[in-house]
């Protein structure tokens, strides 16, 4: 038996405007259990990453200025997912597709020079880049300092740490990160804010791009003709 793979939804919101700015498009595989995250994104076939993305897009298209699609280091580096990328681009003009560099590493290591021409080609399409989870992992300043040129969206994930937003420690490299996103004109979107109390020290921070659960849960986005039972071979 095949497995399936779907993108789901989550609406990323402008507390300024009240209004959905964007979505995310998050994959999930349909288990025994329901809809659940792949232990693996890297081990997705992507072939079938690449057609599911295409016939996503092509319903999404036109709807909210931005729409963000994760993207590994590995999967940048592959010609058929970059060119689905593309297309998906085209499909959704004028609204701008954004392309989440994810820090999930593969089985290859690749130095951060090695994206720079694949990120400009996409930029070149009218995409923008996304760094994901900044301030955590291997995604600190340093390291991330040569793709910051190239990235018009930052991306804080609070599920990231084990203390909540209230933690002083926690709030500071908030506002590290913020600063660097105004220095270089970047939106800060703050990822996992789960309840009101998460919302009002957001509001303390003045972070106005914000996304999680609070706001909206990944929903379904069926594909035309869906059963649930097709695969995309």
């Amino acid at each position: 038996m095949k497995t399936i793979y779907r993108y789901f939804v989550q609406p990323q919101v402008d507390v300024r405007t009240h209004s959905i700015f964007g979505y995310e498009l998050l994959i999930k595989q349909l288990t025994p259990e329901g809809w659940r995250l792949p232990e693996s994104f890297i081990d997705i076939d992507l072939n079938v990453n690449a057609k599911l993305l295409v016939a996503t897009t092509k319903i999404l298209g036109k709807k909210v200025p931005y729409c963000s699609v994760n993207v590994s280091r590995e999967q940048l580096m592959d010609t058929q997912m970059a060119k689905a990328i593309i297309k998906s681009q085209v499909q959704l003009y004028p609204t701008k597709l954004v392309v989440e560099l994810t820090e999930e590493r593969g089985p290859h290591k690749y130095f951060d020079a090695a994206f720079v021409p694949y990120l400009r080609k996409f930029m070149e399409h009218g995409m923008q880049i996304s760094l994901d989870d900044v301030g955590t992992g291997d995604n600190s300043f340093e390291s991330i300092r040569s793709l910051l040129p190239l990235a018009s969206e930052l991306k804080f994930a609070l599920q990231n740490f084990r203390s909540n937003i209230e933690d002083p420690k926690l709030r500071e490299k908030l506002r590290v990160w913020k600063g660097i996103s105004t220095e270089y004109g970047q939106r800060l979107i703050l990822e996992g804010i789960e309840n009101r109390e998460d919302e009002k020290i957001s509001d303390k921070l003045d972070i106005d791009f914000r996304q999680g659960y609070y706001y909206g849960k990944p929903e379904l986005l069926p594909l035309i003709g869906d059963d649930n039972n097709m695969t995309l071979d």
